[in-house]
């Protein structure tokens, strides 16, 4: 297994100027990035959102790599968009799966069937172009540039550890600086788009 924060410092050095939908690892993310203008962290936008958001960018924007952080919790609260995006094939689009086997967010309540589901067989069963599994950090950083470098859509199952939440909601650290409304506004901006 691998650390969330492991998973996107291997990936930060590829990014380029792709567009990143950071999902679940959002917390993480806003801590490396050194592009926010062009990330999309938008919290917690409802269970399974953070897919369909990621298909509507890369659809929009087919010149730039489209990056989703998911969350297995949310692939089962929306397993319908792994069809969607295979559908749809946007060869711009790269979805990560950050397993960690738990409602990490909530508590830590266990996911059903976790230790049993082959999420990249589910990816492969639904149209995917490619899908890959890891569970070792140094498996996924070795793979990653070919990944990056073959079009999608891909998904990349990633077995992470469980970092579980346990303080109140209200209570949290709010890792998110900024708005919904001033990610939109930032990412128009990064993309040239005006208003």
């Amino acid at each position: 297994m691998m650390r969330i924060a492991e998973a996107l410092e291997a990936f930060r050095p590829l990014r380029g100027d792709a567009l990143v939908v950071p999902g679940r690892g959002g917390r993480y993310w806003i801590e490396q990035t050194d592009n926010e203008k062009l990330d999309a962290p938008l919290g917690d936008p409802a269970m399974g959102g953070h897919a369909g958001f990621g298909l509507g960018l890369a659809l929009a924007r087919p010149e730039r790599k489209t990056v989703l952080f998911d969350s297995e919790g949310d692939i089962l609260m929306s397993l319908g968009m792994l069809a969607t995006i295979a559908e749809q094939a946007p060869a711009n689009f790269y979805h990560f799966l950050l397993d960690n086997e738990c409602y990490a967010t909530t508590g830590g309540q266990p996911v059903p069937n976790a230790k049993k589901i082959a999420y990249d067989k589910l990816a492969l069963a639904s149209g995917y172009r490619r899908a890959h599994a890891f569970e070792e950090i140094g498996d996924f950083a070795r793979e990653l540039p070919a990944i990056l470098g073959r079009p999608g859509p891909v998904f990349v199952w990633l077995k992470v550890y469980p970092e579980v939440e346990n303080e109140p909601i209200g209570r949290r650290r709010r890792w998110q600086t900024r708005s919904r409304e001033q990610v939109m506004q930032d990412l128009r901006g990064g993309l040239g788009i005006a208003r």
